[in-house]
């Protein structure tokens, strides 16, 4: 695999935006502009050779220095479950630092500089790939994490990331359950990366983020570990286009362990530990409306008879954690790695119980967690030098817990109108999901150009409301025309199940004929799981050693399409089905690399439809929408037709200082619209296109007997640009979401 960086282009087609992408766009092909940052790799059959065992079964290993062994147990965790064919993008840790926000950056900002990534907001799922909801696995170190409420906070910390890519397209068969793409993190090592640091960040929005990290070794044993502290005023998008959003403070504490302790020079035992503790504000809107009853008379509160919207007191808390324990061996040809794996993710919303009576009509204090068990096992043996065998399993059990206290109107049968006071409801629901997955592939290298990799994965999912199977073949190749151009393409066939926590669950019937009632006539199915065909084809191209330039096309079609929303106050997501879904997109990407320069850029355009909800249809949709979209196909609510990014930095020789710059744009994720009778069209429309820019610089120096100390500055939205991520209407959208205005942050890092 190449290990060359680039990032993505995804332009605006909108009188004012379209030109500038465009301009840039075709100042990047004719060579006058270099663009990297991130590492394309179109997935080669074989990369990185496999490091064979020191020893074999006629001879003792020989001891070889630490560094040594840990750097060839290394390349060699990676053979066992290589990318083979896929499309990879990865960054590494001297990328992250050398653009804005170095590695304080959130790792779901970082995923923007990604081909086929769009920006979305917090409660929204954050970010997009190939236009899909979720559907992101999580690796840390090769070893799966289960995914945690999608939530605001990102569980992971960027700065113990020594590279972080991003594999996509058709998959193999190690790849499984959550398949839109996958982000691979490799952490740092105390071995490899000796020494720490600690760094003072901050700024705008009342924006502190100190953060230390430090790493060793002693013997066999090599440590890594690192903690942040996160307090601003902008805890998530701010529901206004105002500079200073109300009420969106937030508190974030996140920590990471690794150790590593080295058998021998062909096997090592590994624990990776992780924790994030967070805590939101929920932002308010001036001026709302007060809510109304199904008769459209205004909600009647005891003792309440007005509220000022701003002053509304909701907030969010999050916690999630996870721990890894991983063996890996080398024998002769036959390389493996077992994992042990546990993982905790819980959140609790608590509403303003007054206010959100008066203007929604229902308030509710719901909280939700779900733990994960399970184990891994992956395997690569070296049959002969044209067929490499790879082949594991996966289990996974888990169990999700969902209470919600929930105070309601009645309302009258009849007319819908309010005939009593608020009462409350409680409710607890307990779910259990088992999933397994077994596969085996062969990287068939036919002749010196091209290399086959076939296989398949069977897959259970066993829940509380369904049980389903499927066998999935998967097929890539990748064929290397000359020394400068590889072309790859494949087929995969996908399962995914519904992610567990964000199921809805409780009963509906204790709701008939209050504020928060079921939509009546509607069935009330369970969410299925996902199942689709995906087709990828793609090339690279070196036009010289530092620029290259990849093209990427791939078709989705999906029975049983999963999707996620927010369908009331509480920022949680619930999970359902369209019957029928596809998604189907080109990227266009672009890196350069040469001394001390830095570029990147990419370009996205794709599109995600689906029709016919199958599933929590009563729940979660109205009668109006249900039946549109019974027979049409709309736009799903993330959809957007065109998503760029670009960069570029430059270490100016001697002086210890790097500039950088980026912009990213979209053409604006939907929104309902309104056909020529009135009728609404669920994401029928679109919020307007946006382009950011942000700059800024670091500058290493010297201060009192300190040698290594280094400054940042940063610059987000310099043209203090006022865009919409939402606008508050589209199916599970249920507020407005502003982009972060102008904002100025600096920090001090001092390494030791």
């Amino acid at each position: 695999m190449a290990s060359h960086s680039h990032m993505q282009l995804n332009c605006v087609y909108s009188n004012n935006l379209y030109p500038r992408c465009a301009t840039i766009l075709l100042i990047a092909l004719a060579g006058l502009f270099p663009i990297t940052a991130l590492s394309a790799q179109t997935a080669n059959s074989n990369p990185t050779p496999a490091i064979a065992a020191p020893g074999s079964s006629t001879s003792q290993p020989i001891p070889l220095p630490e560094i040594t062994v840990v750097g060839q147990l290394d390349r060699d965790r990676q053979e066992i479950v290589p990318s083979l064919g896929a499309t990879e993008y990865t960054v590494d840790q001297q990328e992250i630092q050398d653009l804005t926000a170095g590695d304080n950056i959130p790792l779901s900002k970082l995923a923007l500089r990604f081909p086929g990534v769009s920006e979305d907001s917090a409660a929204s799922g954050s970010f997009h790939v190939r236009d899909e909801h979720a559907n992101v696995q999580y690796r840390i170190n090769d070893v799966l994490i289960p995914e945690s409420i999608t939530s605001f906070g990102s569980q992971f910390d960027t700065r113990f990331a020594e590279n972080v890519s991003l594999i996509t397209g058709a998959l193999p068969a190690q790849y499984g359950f959550r398949t839109s793409g996958v982000l691979d993190i490799h952490t740092k090592s105390g071995v490899l990366n000796p020494g720490g640091d600690v760094e003072m960040y901050g700024g705008s929005n009342g924006t502190l983020n100190p953060s230390f990290q430090y790493g060793g070794s002693q013997g066999k044993l090599n440590y890594y570990f690192s903690g942040s502290y996160l307090q601003s005023n902008l805890g998530i998008e701010n529901p206004t286009s105002s500079v200073d959003a109300i009420h969106d403070h937030t508190d974030q504490y996140r920590g990471f362990a690794y150790l590593s302790y080295v058998i021998d020079d062909t096997s090592r035992v590994s624990l990776i530990a992780g924790e994030a503790y967070n805590q939101y504000q929920i932002p308010n809107t001036p001026g709302q409306p007060a809510g109304t009853d199904g008769a459209g008379n205004p909600f009647v509160i005891p003792g309440v008879t007005s509220f000022d919207s701003s002053k509304l007191n909701e907030s969010q808390r999050e916690q999630n954690s996870f721990e890894v324990l991983a063996y890996q061996k080398i024998m002769d040809d036959f390389s493996f790695q077992f994992s042990v794996f546990n993982s905790y993710s819980g959140v609790t919303f608590s509403p303003d119980q007054l206010g959100d009576l008066f203007f929604n009509g229902v308030a509710g204090q719901l909280g939700r967690s779900v733990m994960s068990n399970g184990v891994q096992f992956d395997s690569s043996y070296e049959l002969n030098e044209s067929h490499t065998l790879r082949g594991g399993f996966f289990l996974n059990a888990q169990a999700a817990t969902q209470t919600a206290t929930t105070t309601v109107i009645p309302e009258d049968p009849t007319t819908g109108a309010q005939n009593g006071v608020p009462f409350s409801v409680f409710d607890r629901d307990y779910q259990t999901a088992y999933s397994y997955g077994i596969y085996l592939q062969d990287e068939w290298k036919v002749t010196k150009a091209l290399t086959l990799n076939y296989g398949a994965r069977f897959d259970i999912y066993q829940s509380s409301q369904v049980s389903q199977n499927q066998f999935s073949p998967r097929v890539n190749a990748t064929y290397t025309i000359d020394k400068d151009t590889t072309l790859h393409g494949g087929y995969a066939r996908y399962f995914t199940p519904p992610p567990l926590e964000n199921i809805p669950q409780g009963s509906v019937s204790q709701f008939v004929n209050t504020s928060n009632a079921a939509t009546p006539g509607l069935p009330n199915d369970a969410v299925q799981p996902e199942r689709a065909n995906y087709f990828d084809l793609g090339i690279t191209h070196n036009f010289t050693p530092a620029y290259q330039v990849g093209l990427d096309g791939y078709f989705k079609t999906s029975t049983n399409t999963l999707d996620d929303g927010q369908f009331g106050a509480a920022p949680i997501l619930s999970a359902f089905n369209y019957s029928k879904g596809q998604i189907c997109g080109v990227e266009l990407s672009q890196n350069y690399t040469k001394g001390g320069f830095l570029a990147y850029a990419n370009l996205a355009v794709e599109q995600g439809i689906g029709t016919q909800v199958n599933s929590a249809q009563s729940v979660l949709f109205s009668a109006a929408d249900y039946n549109y979209i019974a027979s049409h196909y709309i736009y799903l609510d993330h959809s957007q037709s065109f998503t760029g990014s670009m960069g570029l930095s430059y270490d100016i020789s001697q002086t210890e200082t790097k500039p950088y710059v980026e912009m990213f744009c979209g053409s604006g994720l939907r929104t309902d619209a309104t056909d020529a009778n009135g009728n609404n069209i669920p994401n029928g429309g679109s919020v307007p296109g946006y382009d950011t820019i942000n700059m800024g610089f670091t500058q290493g120096f010297k201060w009192a007997g300190l040698e290594h100390l280094t400054a940042r500055f940063d610059v987000v939205n310099v043209g203090d640009r006022i865009y919409e991520l939402r606008d508050g209407s589209g199916v599970g959208v249920f507020a407005p979401q502003f982009g972060a205005r102008r904002s100025f942050y600096g920090g001090i890092t001092y390494s030791f």
